[in-house]
């Protein structure tokens, strides 16, 4: 699957590649990706982890599982690739942009921008079977992308961890607060959006405390 992963990462999560837990998740993939259509393609599943090196991680944004149509998926969560229309949660995020900052997103949905400048734009799931959301949860990669989160909240200082929605909401139990800022809000689904999404201020914020602790600020 010509599966990528920069070496950071790999020596952080070294251990968890170790567990039977993970072998077991490794061989559900596998036949998943053998059987029919998945994404994001295989040499994309780590792109989070590839583009983002462990050091150089300043925010965390955490999806819940990838686009499961073609062409959208390619390993950040709510990033789509060059030429794909923007998804409806991501036409709100572009929009609260806007609201917060003045500035004009891209048309592009393409977030690879916002990775290479330190923001680990993770889904707690990296994988999906074609037309079935949800359809990799509960397989282990759960426990793999928590161990990251957990790795980044004790082993480094004055992050950003973005949770939008209930489900990344809970990852603010193991994140220490007083270390890090830890944003929490509804998600920005065109169903939940209206509920306080708009409007939480999220990337002023985040700039904000990156500023103060000697942090070059994201260019959203």
């Amino acid at each position: 699957m010509n599966v990528k992963i920069d070496e950071s990462w790999h020596q952080q999560l070294a251990t968890e590649f170790e567990q039977p837990y993970f072998q077991q998740l490794v061989a559900f993939v596998r036949q998943e990706y053998a059987t029919g259509p998945c994404f994001p393609p295989g040499s994309k599943i780590f792109n989070a982890f590839d583009t983002t090196p462990f050091h150089q991680v300043k925010v965390v944004l955490l999806g819940q599982d990838p686009y499961h149509e073609p062409g959208q998926a390619h390993g950040l969560c709510f990033s789509v690739n060059d030429g794909v229309p923007l998804p409806p949660s991501l036409r709100n995020i572009y929009a609260e942009i806007q609201s917060e900052l003045g500035t004009v997103p891209p048309a592009s949905g393409n977030l690879t921008r916002w990775a290479e400048q330190g923001v680990l734009l993770l889904n707690a799931t990296l994988t999906v079977r074609r037309g079935q959301a949800g359809s990799h949860q509960n397989h282990g990669w759960e426990q793999f992308t928590d161990a990251a989160i957990r790795a980044l909240a004790t082993q480094r200082e004055h992050l950003v961890f973005l949770l939008w929605g209930a489900y990344a909401g809970r990852k603010a139990s193991f994140i220490d607060a007083q270390r890090h800022l830890v944003l929490t809000s509804p998600h920005p689904s065109p169903l939940s959006a209206h509920r306080g999404f708009f409007g939480n201020h999220h990337f002023q914020l985040c700039n904000d405390y990156l500023s103060q602790h000697g942090i070059t600020p994201i260019q959203w």
